[in-house]
């Protein structure tokens, strides 16, 4: 269901709240909301203008050279090849500077020799769905039919300045398949009054009753039909506000009788049909089941096979309409109709869904009997389309409706005890309280005790049992608002703490790169708890009674025991082998340990070997230092502190002077990353080995920013490359960290592609190229605005680390 932000404003007034916050109500209270559409695509300096002369260009057979009033004080000269231009025509016109969907901009231009100063526009270049153009429309430009300031803004006439929200309603919620029921949805949220469209029927002094006669054969699957007369109609082109609230519903205006009809099926969700009284064949409808292998063909021109499962309308004689699915073509309004047969009813949702589904038709009409209608509302329904013809397409409504009426329902009555609401939800819910809910909701009740009778209106036939209301009661109290209780009791499960679930996700993040998860002692010698990659300053801690020399001191660092797995593999015959290890070190301060001794977790990994191998394609990819920053990158990423981390080279003992670097959370140092010195990975007897060790508790204990999934972007971002000359002793996380700085929210990515060194270069320079990339999840940026924010990181990048463009 897609709902107009504008159109709902008819019935209830939320104009303070925007559509956004519209939709993150409706989503908490219950109703789910996929998407808020904005029907303009970024477009701008579009107006209405009259097209004063419009001659053929001189130099081209299919083009014609307009002068158009814009609101100016002078004429504009446009050049247009559609067919249907004319003067004398109000017309969408885009001026030079304006920008339509797709970023793309109207620029003076010169064509076959005439100069052009603007574009006239097409319901299509404005953003419109092809397949919401009416057909006059559907090659050519836009003609206004209706009276329109010239001048004025365009997309405020044509609706493109409205939001659309799309409703994900789950099948219960068919009360939201209309405008009214989402009316009443919202008024409940935000404690508002709902505004019933008023219906002022003036009919003429004849009889309905001496042009139409309605008989219902079957009964069961057809309780009401109502039809309604209406003479002297002038079919026609909708007024242009039905037409824009039909397009942002989705539907394609088609003429102003069609179109009433649809528009009343959004705003009560009740299917209406409209005849062409002429063309009906007789003056009875008769609705029945089909004959097995009756025909019809359908408004879609296709030929329908019918069986006895199905229910027709019929002139007495051969059917009609396919009831509650789709009209026949043979009795369907048109351009030279003059009175029309309207149908009100109500069809049995159970039979309608097995004709849609048989014949292979879903219509907006079958839908909603499937999932059932108000039964209230189906003459209310008629009764608004009858007036909206009548004022719209000229009509006269005859006196009286033509029924047949077996309908006999009552409106359901459930219990709403408060203090089992209360037992249920754990809240402390008070009956005033509920009886508030059920006033918004627009139900009504009687109370006795802490008990409410509540009465159900027809448009809420999802609510059968006490626990739908609770349900009801629930969404108003709010969701978030239900307190969070932990459930008590010898047998029940503990819980992870939120370290205990951090932890476990760096185990599974590092599992999904490619490592394996080892194991290894806590409990090592005195050489390998001499330490690793530092120059150890604490104590080692030593066992009192070691159980042996290889075991009788607590290491200090994990990556020693991850060199004896890397060793056991490799000496068997497995080459490629990628580790890492969640475990405890154990430090002292004290020569003499008196006190425990410190632990602290940590995360180490161990890399060496192939990481890529496909023979058969020749390709191979050994492990790097890069691929092991990447893993780690990653996991910063999916602990949402990625922003915070820093890569800082450095020389560390037993590791690669040139392929080692510091990490660093904020500044404080918390592990470090590179290649096994060549002489250690000889005395280890292992080939080319990359190591990492981290500070775990650091890392799980640090306030992280929480990792947000977004939506894919609709709109298109734009590139900036940029090659910076700067000092070589400046690092590209560096430059990169400024670059991110200054270029705030627009932008989102900033990659590294190129580092040059060498000839063409100034000694002690060197040059890196980024790409950045610029985008606003929310609309078209223009060239103007990446420009401006793409001049202040150039302007930060030559302040903060003294670079220059390469020229």
């Amino acid at each position: 269901m897609l709902v107009s932000y504008k159109w709902l404003q008819d019935y209830v007034d939320v104009k303070e709240h925007s559509a956004r916050e519209i939709a993150e109500k409706m989503t908490r209270g219950g109703i789910e909301i996929d998407f808020v559409h904005q029907l303009n695509q970024g477009i701008s300096g579009v107006v209405v203008g009259f097209v004063k002369e419009c001659q053929q260009h001189p130099n081209a057979d299919k083009l014609n050279v307009c002068q158009v009033d814009i609101g100016e004080e002078e004429l504009v000269q446009i050049v247009c090849g559609a067919k249907n231009v004319a003067a004398g025509q109000h017309v969408a016109v885009a001026k030079v500077g304006a920008v339509l969907p797709g970023n793309f901009k109207i620029k003076k231009a010169k064509l076959r020799g005439e100069a052009s100063h603007g574009m006239i526009c097409s319901l299509q270049e404005l953003g419109i769905d092809s397949k919401l153009v009416q057909k006059e429309y559907s090659e050519g430009i836009y003609v206004f039919q209706d009276e329109v300031e010239v001048g004025s803004d365009a997309l405020a006439a044509l609706n493109l300045d409205d939001e659309v929200l799309e409703l994900d309603l789950t099948p219960n919620r068919a009360d939201c398949l209309n405008m009214l029921g989402v009316a009443y949805e919202v008024a409940a949220l935000y404690e508002k009054e709902v505004t019933l469209p008023t219906i002022e029927l003036h009919t003429n002094e004849e009889k309905a009753s001496d042009y139409i006669d309605v008989k219902v054969e079957a009964t069961e699957d057809n309780p009401y039909y109502g039809a309604i007369i209406i003479k002297d109609v002038k079919v026609g082109p909708s007024p242009l506000w039905l037409q824009n609230r039909l397009m942002a519903a989705g539907i394609r205006p088609i003429s102003n009788v069609v179109d009433i009809t649809n528009y009343v099926l959004l705003e009560y969700g009740q299917p209406l049909h409209a005849f062409d009284y002429d063309r009906f064949g007789s003056k009875e409808v008769v609705v029945r089941r089909a004959k097995n292998g009756e025909t019809i063909v359908t408004l879609d021109d296709q030929e329908r096979t019918l069986t006895d499962d199905h229910l027709v309308i019929t002139n007495g004689k051969e059917p009609v309409a396919i009831a509650g699915v789709m009209g026949g073509a043979t009795s369907e309004v048109h351009s030279e109709t003059t009175t029309v047969l309207l149908e009100a009813a109500y069809f049995k949702g159970s039979t309608i869904r097995k004709a849609s589904r048989d014949l292979g038709l879903r219509s907006d009409a079958s839908t909603r009997y499937e999932k059932g209608v108000a039964q209230d509302r189906v003459l209310a329904a008629g009764r608004r389309a009858a007036e909206l013809i009548a004022e719209l397409a000229g009509g006269t409504v005859v006196s009286g409706v033509v029924e047949q009426d077996i309908f006999s329902y009552e409106l359901a009555t459930v219990d709403l005890d408060v203090t089992r609401v209360n037992s249920r939800l754990g809240t402390t819910i008070s009956i005033e309280d509920a009886m508030s809910y059920m006033d918004r909701l627009g139900f009504t009740y009687e109370k006795e005790d802490e008990v409410l009778h509540v009465t159900i209106p027809s448009r809420r036939g999802d609510i059968q049992i006490e626990e739908d209301l609770m349900e009801e009661v629930a969404r108003l109290f709010g969701y978030d608002n239900i307190p969070t209780t932990l459930p008590v009791g010898a047998t029940i499960q503990g819980a992870l703490t939120d370290y205990q679930k951090k932890r476990r996700h760096v185990r599974r993040v590092l599992e999904r790169s490619g490592l394996s998860q080892v194991i290894t002692y806590s409990l090592t010698n005195p050489e390998k708890a001499k330490g690793f990659a530092f120059e150890l300053t604490h104590t080692p801690v030593t066992l009192a009674m070691p159980m042996s020399e290889d075991r009788s001191t607590m290491r200090t660092s994990l990556i020693p025991h991850l060199f004896d797995v890397l060793s056991y593999n490799v000496n068997r015959k497995n080459q490629d082998v990628h580790v890492y290890e969640v475990g405890s070190i154990f430090l002292s301060d004290e020569e003499k340990l008196t006190n425990q001794p410190t632990e602290k977790e940590m995360v180490a990994g161990a890399l060496t070997g192939m990481w890529l191998e496909h023979g058969w394609q020749g390709e191979k990819k050994q492990v790097d230092f890069f691929l092991v920053k990447g893993i780690l990158e990653n996991l910063f990423r999916e602990l949402g502190i990625d922003n915070e981390i820093l890569f800082e080279q450095a020389t560390l003992p037993d590791l690669h002077p040139g392929r080692t670097a510091l990490i660093k959370l904020n500044g404080e140092e918390i592990g470090f990353i590179g290649q096994v010195h060549p002489s250690k990975q000889k005395e280890l007897d292992l080939k080319e080995t990359y190591v990492y060790e981290l500070q775990l508790e650091t890392l799980l204990k640090h306030e992280a920013t929480p990792v947000v999934y977004q939506t894919l972007p609709r709109f298109p971002a734009m590139v900036r490359d940029i090659a910076l000359v700067v000092d070589s002793h400046r690092s590209a996380g560096e430059v990169e960290a400024v670059i991110r700085w200054a270029g705030g929210d627009l932008l989102k990515n900033v990659h590294l592609f190129d580092l040059y060194q060498g000839e063409h270069m100034e000694e002690g320079k060197k040059s890196l190229a980024f790409s950045l990339t610029y985008l606003d999840p929310e609309r078209t940026l223009t060239d103007e605005e990446v420009t401006k924010v793409h001049n202040e990181v150039l302007k930060a990048v030559e302040e903060h680390v003294d670079a220059t463009l390469r020229g």
